[in-house]
């Protein structure tokens, strides 16, 4: 456990949900991840300014795409933005370890424990008591630290699990998305806010 590093890079962007759903477009056109990254970056799909933007940011939304089954992509496409959103978020959580442990032990703990809030002090608790067993994160420096803590909450946002007040949405997923979540691991659904008696009929 002590040895096991975090992957802390997710500062790059917050949720991509416009620029991924571009590239699942293409994927399902290619089905061929290094074929999508050609067509991005040649193209400038992502409309950045720069070509080291535009592979950054391309590199940074297939990585998590990647962690998606081909079921699940496939189904992307048929959800509604929300929907869409959640499933953008288990990809976050598949992607980076650090996330999924905030998801469940900090997001989901706080709403089936009933505090309905998310606070800033909620997540430096959180990192400081991940950083007596991962000492690297001792080596973060504090304005990066800060900007980590922005990109997670707004990625929240993004996926409709926070409010602007930091307040916890309650997350909705539909049977379809859970049955198709659950078929690739059980474990996936800890990831979202939600009480285990409201998803007890598709687990």
């Amino acid at each position: 456990m002590r040895d096991a590093k975090y992957r802390m890079s997710f500062t790059t962007g917050t949720l991509f949900h416009h620029e991924s759903s571009k590239l699942i477009s293409l994927y399902l056109e290619f089905e061929d991840w290094a074929t999508v990254r050609e067509k991005v970056i040649s193209d400038n799909l992502l409309q950045t300014r720069t070509m080291n933007s535009s592979k950054r940011f391309c590199s940074e939304i297939i990585s998590r795409l990647k962690t998606l089954s081909h079921n699940e992509i496939k189904l992307y496409t048929q959800l509604s933005t929300q929907q869409q959103g959640y499933l953008l978020w288990l990809a976050v959580c598949r992607r980076y370890r650090f996330i999924a442990e905030f998801a469940v032990e900090v997001l989901r703990e706080n709403y089936i424990s009933l505090k309905n809030d998310l606070s800033y002090e909620d997540f430096d608790c959180f990192f400081n008591k991940k950083s007596e067993w991962h000492t690297k994160l001792d080596q973060i420096r504090p304005t990066t630290k800060q900007k980590l803590r922005q990109i997670l909450f707004k990625m929240l946002r993004e996926a409709e699990l926070l409010t602007s007040q930091n307040i916890i949405i309650a997350a909705r997923l539909t049977p379809e998305l859970i049955s198709t979540i659950v078929i690739e691991n059980r474990q996936n659904i800890i990831y979202f806010p939600a009480f285990d008696c409201d998803l007890r009929d598709f687990l």
